[in-house]
């Protein structure tokens, strides 16, 4: 397991980044299967590991990293078959294998007693791993987790009709190969209260990834894995870190999933972001940071509401 630079994934990889983060490393871990995986590492202090959504990438955070590079030393990463880390279209994208994933980035930096930090399945991920991790994790901070069906599909009606049309068995590759920049947009502005909170070149980096070769049989595979997110809240109850819920009240999960999640974790603090939808890093990224610090490096912040 190494780290190189940038270049072995090409210019592209790195070009979209660099807009927003004025200081910090843009780099690529590779895994002992040889998956490379693109993060960035910017910040001093102690550890903090972000990991994003469905259908994102580490730029989710680009309004979050700024706000928390100044107090802790911030890891953000593509997750395989995601951004511009290895796609390996085939490759297994169930919860289990991204979480074998995610520890072996940890350990390729010798990254120690991390705070995980989560949106989406990046929340599911931080809490399974941080299950299997024990005391050698911080803290954990979920932000709107995915570990319930449908998700996605309760975006609005785009979503509903494209999602269950890719996972079919037969016609999903066509649908599949069909995303392009106004399917994107239309699925993922479901996720927000307002859905001017998604940056337009950010929409279009996004559409820029999906036309990756390959790419569209990654997103199949991973939506066809989703019940693997599902069956992982049965780990939560092996967490010992402290946790924070964090959910957007605009959020896709429904009453009952989220008081699922809290019942699987011992005693979670719960926050309920309003004017908020599930792609809160890009929406409240404020309250996203006024949330950790307040719980790790400032001893007292004003209410998040």
């Amino acid at each position: 397991m190494t780290t190189q630079s940038i270049a072995t994934l090409g210019r592209d990889a790195e070009d979209y980044t660099r807009r927003w983060l004025a200081s910090g490393e843009i780099a690529v871990a590779t895994l002992r299967d040889g998956t490379r995986i693109r993060y960035v590492r910017a910040g001093s202090g102690p550890n903090l590991v972000l990991t994003h959504t469905v259908r994102t990438q580490l730029d989710l955070f680009q309004r979050v990293i700024p706000l928390l590079a100044p107090h802790f030393t911030v890891y953000a990463l593509d997750l395989p078959g995601f951004g511009w880390s290895d796609l390996k279209p085939d490759a297994r994208k169930d919860e289990p294998t991204l979480r074998v994933a995610l520890r072996e980035f940890i350990a390729t930096l010798g990254i120690e007693r991390p705070i995980l930090a989560g949106e989406s399945i990046g929340a599911t991920l931080s809490l399974s791993l941080a299950a299997e991790l024990g005391d050698a994790v911080e803290r954990v901070f979920a932000f709107n987790t995915y570990d319930y069906l449908p998700g996605l599909e309760r975006s609005n009606l785009l979503a509903s009709i494209i999602i269950k049309s890719v996972r079919a068995p037969f016609l999903g590759p066509i649908f599949a190969a069909l995303e392009n920049r106004s399917i994107t947009g239309g699925i993922m502005k479901g996720g927000f209260h307002d859905p001017r909170s998604l940056p337009s070149d950010l929409l279009d980096e996004y559409a820029r990834v999906g036309g990756r070769a390959g790419y569209s049989r990654a997103a199949r595979t991973l939506l066809k894995a989703l019940p693997s997110f599902v069956a992982a809240r049965a780990r939560y109850r092996s967490v010992t870190a402290p946790v924070t819920l964090v959910w957007g009240d605009k959020d896709w999960a429904n009453p009952q999933d989220r008081a699922g999640v809290a019942a699987a974790l011992p005693s979670p603090e719960i926050i309920t972001l309003e004017r908020t939808g599930h792609f809160s890093a890009l929406e409240r990224p404020e309250a996203w940071a006024d949330i950790i610090l307040a719980r790790t490096v400032k001893p007292k912040l004003s209410a998040v509401s």
